[in-house]
């Protein structure tokens, strides 16, 4: 297996190859997670920190399930009663869990590059489970397993990317790995949502809905990041679902086996219409949190290869 990484701080250091070699093995866990015995051994001995400064119970409860199947010892960090939030810095809050000897550190953090200082500072393994409007690597790398098992391939579909791309990590990091893989990018949305330079990425820029999405192989919802706006974006939920939202006449016009996705946490009524979303012949919502979990054991699996390769090479060192 080609993977060079050592730690998964993003998609865009990340070759078509490595690409490929996660999902590869994110395929084996899927049929791992489907047996009766879930567990495997190839993390035991390790230590697994997950430290979330952001609120996320779908994206930490994947992790850690990701981690205890594959054996490792499992600490999440209850970031909001820790010292963090009694002034100390990040920079000391890195050194002191590297006392901790752990190996595998998993980061969701609020600021963009806060997960890059962390792992500038620890010796360990880290996981950027998202950090601010930056990327959210295995986000997009679930998303990528989900599409290529519903359409046999990752390479050469269209792919409509919809809603709040401004405020969105999964739509960047989603960007990256789709445009690596070679498809055809469309992004749909408001002018007020779209960031800024966006004609650099190589992609289709649509405030239609319908037009963005004619013909596409994909159509991927995003969540309106409120949280994430200080200022009036859309004139209101009621008119943002009528011309942005996602219901069945919109989707008529994407292809008849094109699938529909969402990250999760859906707003119903807003991005997308209830029934649509739970339609098991259109949504693949459901097996996005599934592969979550596979694709999260491949990445620790493949970073702990690394880990352990880096520490026996020094070992070695010291011996000659």
């Amino acid at each position: 297996m080609t993977f060079r990484a050592r730690h998964l701080l993003g998609i865009e250091h990340l070759a078509p190859l490595e690409i490929t070699t996660i999902l590869d093995l994110a395929d084996r866990y899927v049929d791992l997670n489907r047996r009766t015995v879930k567990q495997s051994d190839v993390l035991a001995g390790m230590t697994q920190i997950n430290m979330f400064f952001e609120n996320s119970t779908r994206t930490q409860a994947s992790f850690e399930l990701a981690g205890k199947r594959l054996g490792a010892d499992v600490m999440n960090m209850s970031v909001g009663q820790s010292s963090v939030k009694k002034g100390e810095t990040l920079i000391d809050t890195a050194l002191t869990l590297n006392a901790m000897h752990p190996d595998l550190l998993v980061v969701r953090h609020g600021a963009s590059g806060a997960v890059n200082l962390l792992a500038s500072k620890v010796n360990c393994a880290v996981l950027n489970a998202g950090d601010g409007r930056h990327e959210h690597p295995t986000q997009a790398l679930l998303d990528a397993l989900t599409i290529r098992r519903a359409k046999g391939r990752i390479q050469r579909l269209t792919i409509a990317i919809c809603g709040d791309i401004a405020h969105s990590r999964v739509a960047r990091s989603n960007l990256i790995l789709l445009g690596k893989m070679e498809n055809r990018i469309r992004l749909i949305g408001p002018p007020t949502l779209m960031p800024t330079g966006i004609g650099e990425f190589g992609v289709e820029v649509f405030d239609d809905m319908r037009k963005g999405l004619d013909g596409a192989d994909v159509v991927m919802m995003l969540r309106l990041q409120k949280e994430r706006m200080d200022g009036g974006f859309i004139p209101s939920e009621r008119e943002y679902y009528h011309r942005y939202g996602l219901d069945a006449e919109k989707l008529s016009h994407a292809k008849p086996d094109a699938i529909v996705m969402h990250p999760g946490p859906m707003n119903r009524g807003v991005e997308i219409d209830g029934d649509l979303a739970d339609d098991i012949n259109r949504s693949v919502i459901q097996d996005q949190v599934e592969m979550g979990v596979a694709v999260r054991m491949a990445c620790m699996d493949l970073l702990a290869r690394n880990l352990r390769a880096e520490r026996g090479r020094k070992i070695v060192g010291t011996m000659v």
